[in-house]
């Protein structure tokens, strides 16, 4: 038999909270085999500025950092990287790095990309808020765009009326139809991986 699709996923900027356990429980009920590093070092937020101030104060660079050296002794398998919002940038920067990367499952966030980005045909899966005040629609279709050029081959599923974190249920942006939707459908993406 053969072994399950490794997922790695990333936590937004809120931290490690009770929401990425269940969602990564969610993956291993569904027969994936997920990884969930702590980038903050179990410290958690409860509003999205303490959230900030914790990503600012560890730096950019140290969380990417931390995220390879978390994904190192597993990604001679071909993993799915996903993430949430903070935790999608940081995904999408080690899927785009990664020429063995199985696939890219967003929800809440993308990244920026190098001007010589390039992927084979990498499967990448966007679940976001419509509108969204960290991914505005003019960023979201150059985003879109310079992704298709890089080869990735992307899907893009908005939500409107929800809150940028739709899938927490313990913030006050989730919306729990959005959220079921926006399983369905990561679900079937993968199940196709």
């Amino acid at each position: 038999m053969p072994s399950p699709t490794t997922i790695v996923l990333f936590h937004s900027a809120y931290g490690l909270r009770p929401a990425v356990h269940a969602a990564a429980e969610r993956l291993r009920g569904a027969g994936y085999e997920v990884h969930v590093p702590d980038l903050y070092d179990g410290r958690t937020a409860d509003t999205v500025e303490d959230g900030m101030a914790i990503k600012d104060e560890i730096g950019r660079e140290e969380l990417l950092r931390r995220a390879i050296t978390a994904v190192a002794p597993l990604s001679e398998r071909g993993l799915v990287y996903a993430g949430f919002s903070l935790g999608g940038s940081i995904a999408q920067n080690l899927a785009l790095g990664d020429e063995k990367a199985r696939g890219l499952l967003l929800f809440h966030g993308t990244s920026d990309l190098a001007e010589d980005a390039a992927v084979d045909e990498l499967p990448v899966q966007l679940h976001v808020a419509d509108p969204d005040p960290f991914e505005p629609h003019d960023w979201l279709n150059a985003w879109y765009l310079r992704m298709g050029r890089a080869g990735a081959e992307v899907e893009v599923h908005r939500y409107q009326g929800a809150g940028h974190l739709f899938t927490d249920p313990d913030l006050d942006d989730f919306d729990a139809e959005a959220s079921g939707r926006a399983w369905r459908v990561a679900l079937a993406f993968l199940s196709e991986l």
